[in-house]
């Protein structure tokens, strides 16, 4: 190589390292694909609209169900709450040197990043090519004795029989785990300003064992729970520890073509401006929760007791708010008072939910809608009410016909995505707080 090649290859280095500090001290953000834009991985394009309304309802009530069936106060509950039914939103990201690029889960209550990696012995059918890590010149295994390894206790660390490789085993709902080696290597993020940022040595899981339902060009799951080798965490102060989203409503008519959402990390990250309300979060194993307080219908206030503990005089009122269910999930003796007061507030014709919508209580024939014939719904965390949309309360099955987005489940409250429609979605976890502000998200 030439002096001048080497002066220019030099100056480039240099040039794009001042780049990606700025990037970094300013924020980025990235698209937030979900499950049936154009432009997801998972995406199939013979569904009609209301065929994927009723998958997005039967994976909320399938979500139900495995809580039900989960929930015991006096077990530990999985390290996350994601299941084969609750993949809604996924992010491209790039992994190695060069860049390999893939697509992932993304699961606010887990907290590792990880994606199938050759040799794969039992893998998931995986459309796109699978990791290898061979011809990755930054990828290193992470050794037994490490901090890293010992720090990746959510993910339960051993070590291998042969060689002194960390290796992790996660399980999450039926149906999804991986089980590989732990290792660190460079992570590349596309951002939404036509710039790359990238961020050396993160600890990522090469899975060599693993079951995903699901047939595309996803690879793996990208965790951005609380815990310690979270995306979040990991990223660190270069983002401040935080992170935001503006959900789109996905089932408009613009909801089925390629406009996506927008994941923001960072300065882009902040909540702020007229209408900003925050509520304290809680570290709820490698997740997080908010305190629920009552749920507000029109002008009647209804109290939320929480969910009783067995064998203790305690209830709690954890409330998790969860971009991987559609619907909002309450406990049966709370959904049941929500749903007989919005009963009494609606004037409009009710109806016997149309198949295959059998699993839903509360429809009304809207042909003549007007947004006023719906009360406005507010839910209030430990000091901040939210005022939900109308058209996220209540949701269309079929052509002038509209369901309540609530539906009951044993354990504790999960705070779906509908609810979160055209909400600006904060989260600080170094104040430790949840922001919501009123954001129209296409134009966001």
């Amino acid at each position: 190589m030439s002096c001048l090649s080497c002066l220019m290859f030099i100056f480039f280095c240099f040039s794009y390292f001042i780049y990606l500090s700025r990037a970094l001290n300013n924020g980025f953000s990235v698209e937030l694909i979900h499950r049936d834009s154009s432009k997801s991985p998972v995406y199939n394009p013979t569904e009609t609209k209301f065929q994927r309304i009723h998958n997005a309802v039967q994976r909320s009530i399938n979500r139900a169900n495995h809580f039900s069936k989960q929930f015991s106060p006096d077990t530990n509950n999985p390290v996350s709450t994601l299941t084969p039914d609750s993949a809604e939103y996924f992010m491209s990201f790039a992994v190695g040197t060069p860049p390999f690029q893939t697509y992932g889960i993304i699961d606010t209550g887990s907290s590792l990043i990880w994606l199938q990696c050759l040799p794969c012995y039992a893998c998931f059918n995986q459309t796109s090519p699978k990791f290898n890590h061979s011809k990755s010149s930054s990828y290193k295994n992470i050794h037994c004795s490490s901090r890293k390894c010992k720090d990746a206790i959510d993910v339960f660390p051993s070590c291998s029989q042969n060689e002194d490789v960390c290796e992790y085993n996660i399980q999450y709902g039926t149906g999804i785990n991986s089980q590989g080696d732990l290792s660190v290597d460079t992570l590349t993020l596309n951002s939404t300003s036509d710039s790359i940022v990238v961020f050396p040595k993160i600890v990522i899981g090469c899975g060599h064992n693993n079951s995903i339902p699901y047939n595309g060009r996803i690879s793996g799951i990208v965790g951005m729970g609380s815990g310690p080798i979270s995306l979040i965490q990991q990223l660190g102060s270069s983002i401040e520890r935080k992170f935001s989203y503006c959900l789109i409503p996905a089932y408009n008519d613009f909801g089925e073509s390629s406009f996506t959402s927008k994941l923001n990390f960072g300065n882009d990250a902040v909540v702020s401006g007229k209408g900003v309300v925050s509520t304290p979060m809680s570290k709820y194993q490698s997740g997080f929760s908010v305190t629920l307080e009552a749920i507000s219908v029109g002008n009647k206030r209804i109290k939320y007791e929480g969910v009783k503990i067995e064998g203790k005089n305690t209830s709690t009122r954890n409330a998790f708010i969860d971009s991987g269910t559609p619907l909002t999930l309450l406990p049966p003796y709370f959904h049941s008072k929500l749903e007989s007061t919005a009963a009494k507030m609606i004037k409009l014709q009710r109806i016997e939910p149309p198949n295959p919508f059998k699993t839903l209580s509360l429809c009304y024939n809207t042909t003549w809608e007007q947004s006023n014939n719906f009360p406005i719904i507010r839910t209030h965390f430990s000091g901040a009410d939210v005022k939900l949309y109308y058209n996220s309360t209540f949701f269309e099955v079929q052509k002038g016909i509209k369901c309540f987005a609530f539906v009951p489940s044993q354990g504790d409250i999960i705070f779906g995505n509908f609810a979160q429609h055209n909400h600006l979605v904060g989260y600080d976890l170094q104040k430790n707080v949840i922001s919501f502000k009123p954001t129209d998200c296409i134009n966001y």
